[in-house]
């Protein structure tokens, strides 16, 4: 980027304490989640980012924070050529504030307290949990064009979807005039419908409205004077209602693919999405791919199994087992008899070598991964699980939430934790 151009810092909101993804999030902030077999939730905004040439980004998280503190350490390294940083910041306790961020506006204000004289010209806020691919460029060309104080991204959505979002309405030229934040099932929404000179320009089919996606760019002096009031904790629910009526608020249009992944729900569909002939979304792009800390693993074994419909990421040993519909993460180990359907299998940190596996036996310890002759559907096995011999594992939709011995059940699908074990011959 040259000195005429300006200068963007990227801040990246990795959330609270996850409790929509829990127990994926029981032990790992939300960001360090394992996706798609190989990757990690920030590996989506930190690549937009990047592919996008802004390359000065923040993380702020506040909780297990030591994984991804370690992802992005050995994903994320830029050269003495390369001006650029993936830093994390983790909430801390501060002599004019608490340890904690109370919310999405409080945790940025908090960052910019921290981050000294730095100067930028403009700041681009993200979610950690979203998978899309964006180039952020086309925004802030938009931001710059509509001489804005702040531009949010938005996409059209149906009534029906209009509960999870920030929903706005937008004049004919894109500036916001109204936003009302995750409406009610029964509220009246006829005063944000698009009007017809902007549902015609950008092709905004009848009954949708536009919804927020959560990714903001902000003038920095805009921002730091948004920020000074310390009762403002929220951008959606606080600052941009109060900035509608004093500030240029301008949208951008979206239409790519958009996938809200911080639910358990969520997270299983887009996950075994990615195993679809014509999957949504790609990691590969010939410009824009999804980048993840390299790893030296070889190339994955497979003797004797079937394996249709999924994905099998490096270094993964599968034995004798059928394996339909499933993302298999990297290390992962399926042994003989054992048949997987509608599973992400995370994987595992690291190998155990056959001594290893010989000692944990003598102590009636199972090794890493699925043992022989289980039956799992309907689920998610978190890194480093052991699965004993003989285990029937199947998440139910029918079924509630639940909390079992060593598992869970969030929205009909059975997890195991980061780490759990289920001795031989458990039936869930």
């Amino acid at each position: 980027m040259s000195d005429a151009e300006p200068r963007v810092y990227t801040v990246i909101l990795g959330g609270g304490r996850g409790t929509r993804l829990y127990p994926l999030t029981r032990d790992r902030a939300k960001p360090a989640v394992p996706l798609a077999g190989k990757y990690r939730l920030i590996d989506i905004p930190v690549s937009n980012a990047i592919n996008s040439g802004f390359k000065e980004i923040a993380v702020l998280t506040q909780f297990n924070s030591l994984s991804l503190n370690s992802h992005v350490s050995a994903a994320y390294r830029f050269d003495v050529f390369s001006r650029g940083s993936v830093e994390i910041f983790a909430a801390e306790q501060t002599e004019s504030g608490g340890a904690w961020f109370e919310g999405t506006a409080d945790a940025v204000r908090k960052l910019l307290g921290r981050i000294g004289e730095r100067r930028y010209d403009h700041v681009l806020i993200l979610s950690g949990d979203h998978l899309y691919r964006m180039d952020y460029g086309e925004m802030l060309a938009r931001h710059l064009a509509a001489a804005a104080d702040v531009t949010v991204s938005v996409l059209p959505v149906a009534r029906e979807e209009c509960g999870g979002f920030g929903v706005l309405s937008a004049a004919g030229d894109g500036r916001i005039v109204a936003f009302r934040e995750k409406p009610r099932a029964d509220e009246d929404l006829t005063a944000l419908a698009p009007p017809d000179e902007l549902r015609d320009r950008w092709g905004i089919a009848p009954g949708e409205f536009l919804a927020s996606m959560g990714v903001y760019v902000f003038r920095m002096d805009v921002l730091k004077e948004a920020l000074e009031d310390p009762a403002a904790l929220d951008f959606g629910k606080d600052i941009l209602p109060r900035m509608i009526g004093s500030h240029r608020v301008h949208s951008f249009l979206f239409r790519g693919y958009w996938r809200d992944i911080g639910t358990i729900d969520s997270f299983f569909e887009a996950n075994l999405a990615i195993t679809d002939e014509e999957a949504p979304f790609r990691f590969f792009h010939g410009t824009a791919p999804i980048y993840t800390r390299l790893r030296f693993l070889p190339a994955s074994r497979v003797l004797d199994a079937r394996i249709s419909r999924s994905v099998v990421s490096d270094g993964c040993l599968v034995y004798g087992a059928e394996v339909d519909h499933c993302v298999v993460g990297i290390r992962s180990r399926i042994q003989k008899g054992s048949r997987l359907k509608d599973v992400i299998l995370m994987g595992a940190d690291d190998y155990e070598d056959d001594d290893v596996r010989a000692a944990l036996a003598a102590r009636g310890v199972d090794a890493v991964g699925v043992g022989p002759d289980c039956v799992v559907e309907r689920a998610i096995i978190d890194k480093n699980a052991r699965i004993g011999a003989s285990c029937v594992l199947r998440g139910d939709p029918s079924r509630p939430d639940t909390d079992g011995d060593g598992w869970y059940l969030r929205d009909g699908i059975l997890i195991v934790p980061k780490n759990g074990r289920i001795p031989a011959g458990t039936v869930v």
